[in-house]
């Protein structure tokens, strides 16, 4: 089969591969209805992680089963299921505590941008439909593997409640999930933070109330005029740079949360300076499992349309120009279909 492969920054291929098979008791072999290219694949194409190996690409996915291992309990073949780009039992301490992400057994999926794909720890990781869903809603599926689900865990760690004010720091696609999933919680105000007309527009459309296009002291500026001087309760970290990561924080009131979810690269902290800040700090890999079956349930009954953030839409052959269109920012996220 063909599937998405990274030699080095700038170079992806599609090439020829075995097929997965299973390896373990646990496993399952799903063949994929779709397949997208995320943002942190991006840190790698651009050199910013060592890339000393080819890379099999992918860890966004949802599709129907069509082998599972002999110790697989919880879904069976012909079943469409959605799994998290963390791999977990769902059974350890840490996953029962709502932290799947930190699992004693966690993997990372990969390999999923490819017409079939195996998942480790397939029962506590997947989770099936009742039916197989509409054409239409597969988009919208695949987002809650990933993309959705970590801009939810954004919103839940800044602590976003009904009421409340909430700035979402990057309009990149978890940033613009982050802005659903604050309208979904209730905040009654919410500041996305982007200089791109067309994801200023889709952040408007997802439930974004005031747009700030400044950065810097000039976007703390900006969010403090907002809000009568004195910054947002909760605030979505949503990128991963010491810029974004600085912003956010001034952004934040005292007492204020940063849920942060963007994979830091050269982010650094000053002790002194956190501790008279008086502000909480709460991120990571997002425990997707735990938001899952209720995303999908959101999605299932059309509340939410989080496929809207998929701009770009092509063949798997050529995924390399998917990956070009999202480093250009031609793209915010690319779909992937067979």
């Amino acid at each position: 089969m063909l599937a998405t492969i990274l030699h080095g920054p700038g170079d992806v291929r599609c090439e020829e591969v075995s097929e997965p098979k299973i390896l373990k008791p646990t496993d399952a072999i799903i063949k994929l209805s779709a397949s997208c290219i995320c943002g942190s694949d991006l840190w790698p194409y651009r050199g910013a992680n060592e890339v000393t190996s080819p890379l099999s690409m992918g860890h966004e996915y949802c599709g129907v089963v069509v082998e599972v291992g002999s110790a697989v309990k919880t879904v069976k073949p012909g079943q469409f299921v959605v799994g998290s780009f963390c791999l977990s039992d769902n059974t350890c301490p840490h996953c029962r505590f709502g932290f799947q992400s930190s699992c004693e057994q966690r993997e990372f999926m990969t390999g999923a941008q490819a017409p079939y794909a195996r998942v480790p720890l397939a029962d506590g990781t997947l989770v099936a439909t009742a039916d197989l869903p509409a054409d239409d809603l597969i988009p919208s599926l695949l987002a809650t593997s990933d993309v959705l689900g970590t801009g939810w865990y954004a919103a839940d760690a800044a602590g976003v409640q009904e009421g409340s004010t909430a700035v979402v720091v990057g309009d990149g696609a978890v940033g613009l999930m982050g802005v659903l999933a604050a309208r979904q919680m209730g905040a009654e105000r919410i500041i996305a933070m982007s200089r791109h007309k067309t994801r200023q527009d889709l952040a408007m459309e997802f439930g974004a109330t005031d747009i700030v296009s400044e950065r810097g002291d000039a976007g703390v500026a900006r969010i403090k005029e907002l809000t009568e001087g004195v910054g947002a309760a909760s605030v979505l970290e949503c990128v991963g740079t010491q810029e974004s990561m600085s912003q956010a924080l001034a952004c934040a009131r005292p007492g204020g949360k940063i849920g942060f979810v963007g994979v830091p690269h050269g982010v650094t902290f000053d002790g002194q300076n956190l501790f008279f800040q008086q502000k909480s700090l709460l991120g990571g890999p997002a425990p997707v499992r735990r938001f899952l079956p209720y995303l999908m349930d959101l999605v299932l009954d059309r509340t939410i349309n989080p496929g809207k953030v998929f701009d770009l839409e092509l063949p798997l052959a050529d995924v390399a120009e998917g990956y070009r269109a999202m480093d250009e920012r031609r793209a915010i996220k690319t779909l992937l279909r067979f």
